[in-house]
């Protein structure tokens, strides 16, 4: 039986995931608020919809592609702020609670809380909704290409029942645990990449000012034991060329930062090179509008080296 698929939020890395799904012969609708994402997707094979209500009506597996927590829980229990069909007059929320069928999965990919996860998981449970939390690291590019990685939580069932369509749709993926595992895990991660760029940017910084070219250095290092996905991926592909387009905003990664931040104290933890951390990507305020790059947290370090202009 041939699985159909929904994806809700058709941005950069829903528009991506979808297309890459139609590519591998699912069946794909996809909806968004914006007529322009809709129409990029129809180009790539996904079939748009105009409502959560159609969507949800064709669809064995629902997809979330969404900006932040607060989305995922207004979009799955309802609120004000929650989508609604381009057809309805009273613009009445629409929530996945209220609407959609039992039996169905549905995928978080955003980078969430692990509370949120787990209280949309309760809530939908009990209308025999499965969720499962699997946000992604691959931006875009891995997105588009089906390259990018997962890491989920989930219930064991659930997962092998939603394994086509996540190994359609992501190159890796590893199971961490149930339900809000992924998103702790994801928050780590994007901890640890918000620490080493701006690391990297330091010791490349200092190199460059010892006489050593930014790209011997970073040869060096990732032939070392200081590489990681900083010096590896981000600094080559985004920073030494000065392309500043990955595809991840300097606002998203600040609300990865603060996630982190939360996490910590939540459990009632002193983490102190993490602090300051996330001091430094809140100071970048001053200089870096949310819109621009992740990437751009290295000019900070030495705009000259670093800046656009350079």
């Amino acid at each position: 039986m041939t699985t159909t698929v929904g994806v809700i939020g058709l941005g950069n890395m829903g528009g991506g995931m979808a297309a890459t799904l139609a590519r591998h012969d699912f069946p794909v609708f996809g909806f968004d608020l914006s007529q322009a994402a809709r129409d990029k997707a129809a180009a790539a094979g996904v079939t748009p919809v105009n409502s959560l209500t159609e969507l949800l009506a064709k669809s064995d597996v629902v997809i979330l592609s969404l900006p932040k927590a607060e989305h995922v829980e207004r979009l799955c229990l309802g609120g004000e702020d929650a989508p609604v069909s381009d057809a309805a007059e009273d613009h009445k929320a629409e929530s996945l609670l209220a609407l959609a069928r039992p039996g169905l999965i549905v995928i978080d990919t955003t980078t969430s809380t692990p509370e949120t996860s787990r209280k949309v998981a309760a809530a939908l449970a009990k209308r025999g909704i499965d969720f499962i939390d699997a946000p992604v690291s691959g931006g875009p590019k891995g997105a588009a290409s089906g390259s990018m990685s997962m890491v989920i939580g989930a219930e064991d069932e659930v997962l092998a029942r939603a394994k086509p369509v996540l190994e359609a749709m992501s190159g890796s993926r590893v199971h961490v645990g149930r339900c809000g595992a992924g998103n702790v895990a994801k928050i780590a991660n994007n901890m640890l990449a918000a620490c080493h760029l701006i690391s990297t940017a330091e010791a490349v910084a200092m190199a460059a000012r010892a006489g050593v070219s930014p790209e011997k250095l970073l040869e060096g290092v990732n032939a070392g034991s200081g590489r990681s996905g900083a010096s590896q991926v981000m600094f080559p592909n985004w920073v030494i060329n000065k392309a500043y387009d990955s595809g991840f905003s300097m606002g998203l990664m600040r609300k990865d930062v603060g996630l982190a931040s939360d996490l910590a104290q939540q459990l009632g933890m002193e983490l102190p090179l993490a602090n300051a951390v996330a001091q430094l990507w809140n100071e970048s305020r001053a200089t870096l509008d949310d819109s621009e790059d992740f990437c751009a947290i290295v000019q900070r370090t030495d705009p000259t080296l670093f800046g656009h202009g350079a």
